[in-house]
């Protein structure tokens, strides 16, 4: 394709983008929302690729980052804490309400130490081994978040936090509708810009970092630690690199869901989020940003979609099937089905190393196998030769 050819797909791509929630709006707000969730799951899965599909580490607690984030926002953005707290009521009188431009930092930092705190102490681990021990702290964060309102309420427990701020850009109310000309935007299509220019900005960071020193240093200690230690690579510094990174997008993407909802619980942060994120990244294809982008739309806007065929499905039985458990039934069949078919995932990386194919449907042979060694390249013109050839292979 050529670079004109190009650009103009890219301009109607993004003409498409800007248009599509003022038309999905026109059929109801609950596809706006769809869209609005299935942006912040990009976000997470493009977090969660550097850990996996970058530098290889299994990582299955990714969802406690994102819970750090939206309860760092609910707690900054909500009256609980002046409400519950005398000391900081009387220091704050008209609560926190913490502006977007301070909490989208504070999310990126908090999230990236809690990402080297984990980190740390599994720098040694691999395999299984690692999948357990990070599963085991996202668990962890999320009874600390269920707990942690005896003997001080901080986290309200398993009640939540509730009444959060809207987002306020400019003096612009998110959480209100907006009317132009007599057109109405509605709240869920403010949110979508506002979730798409994060990915925006998450999809430039993950693809500078892909072609970065740091990206080809995590390539090299996923494919072979040994051998990325013997080059020189600090292989400690990379993992939590890549932990603290990884982190930071779900921090980032944790808080905008907080904002986005209202309201946080222990629950919206369970074990399966966890697992979709990673289904996520493996079904659209690991270590690549297309592929990964496809598999989070797809899982995301899947069950939604599944719902108006579980309706009909329950009606057949006379509701002896409960909807729910037939649409995880059926997005469990969608991914083996997939998964069968397509080993790699939807959309995988580009296999780098091979022979490139030609238009006639012959192999370009690469250099080595254009002039092997042996017989019309010999490494010595004349065996027993001290002279040796200007073409030669052999040095």
């Amino acid at each position: 394709m050529s670079q004109k050819n190009k650009i103009i797909v890219f301009a109607l791509c993004g003409i498409a983008l800007l248009v599509l929630p003022l038309v999905l709006q026109q059929f109801g707000n609950a596809w706006v929302r769809i869209v609005d969730i299935a942006l912040l799951y990009v976000m997470l899965a493009l977090g969660l690729n550097i850990v996996v599909g970058e530098a290889g580490l299994l990582d299955l607690g990714y969802v406690a980052f994102f819970a750090v984030g939206a309860y760092l926002y609910g707690l900054l953005a909500s009256p609980h804490l002046t409400s519950t707290f005398a000391a900081i009521g009387a220091a704050f009188p008209n609560g926190f309400h913490t502006s977007l431009w301070l909490v989208i930092p504070v999310a990126l930092l908090l999230a990236t130490f809690t990402g080297v705190l984990l980190g740390i102490p599994v720098l040694k681990l691999r395999g299984d081994y690692l999948a357990i021990v990070t599963l085991g702290f996202g668990e962890i964060i999320r009874i600390f978040l269920n707990n942690l309102d005896h003997p001080y309420n901080i986290t309200n427990g398993p009640k939540g936090i509730n009444q959060i701020d809207s987002v306020k850009i400019f003096g612009l109310d998110l959480g209100r509708p907006l009317t132009i000309g007599g057109f109405e935007i509605a709240s869920v299509s403010l949110y979508y810009y506002l979730f798409l220019v994060l990915v925006l900005v998450t999809v430039f960071v993950c693809y500078r970092l892909q072609d970065s020193r740091i990206g080809r240093a995590w390539m090299a200690v996923r494919e072979d630690q040994i051998a990325a230690q013997a080059m020189g690579i600090n292989t400690r510094n990379m993992k939590l690199l890549a932990f603290g990174m990884g982190a930071s997008f779900g921090g980032v993407a944790g808080s905008m869901f907080a904002a986005f909802q209202g309201f946080v619980s222990p629950e919206s942060f369970s074990l399966m989020e966890s697992v979709m994120i990673v289904a996520m990244v493996v079904l659209g294809g690991i270590g690549h940003l297309p592929g990964v982008i496809l598999g989070a739309v797809l899982l995301a806007a899947l069950p939604e979609v599944l719902r108006y065929v579980a309706g009909p499905l329950q009606a057949m039985t006379d509701g002896r099937l409960d909807s729910a458990i037939l649409r995880q039934l059926l997005i469990a069949l969608a991914m083996i089905s997939i998964m069968l078919l397509r080993p790699r995932g939807l959309w995988p990386s580009p296999e780098h190393g091979k022979a490139r194919p030609l238009a006639t449907g012959k192999v370009m042979p690469t250099t080595a196998q254009q002039n092997p060694p042996g017989i019309d390249f010999p490494a010595d013109a004349v065996p027993g030769s001290t002279v040796r050839r200007q073409d030669a292979i052999n040095p």
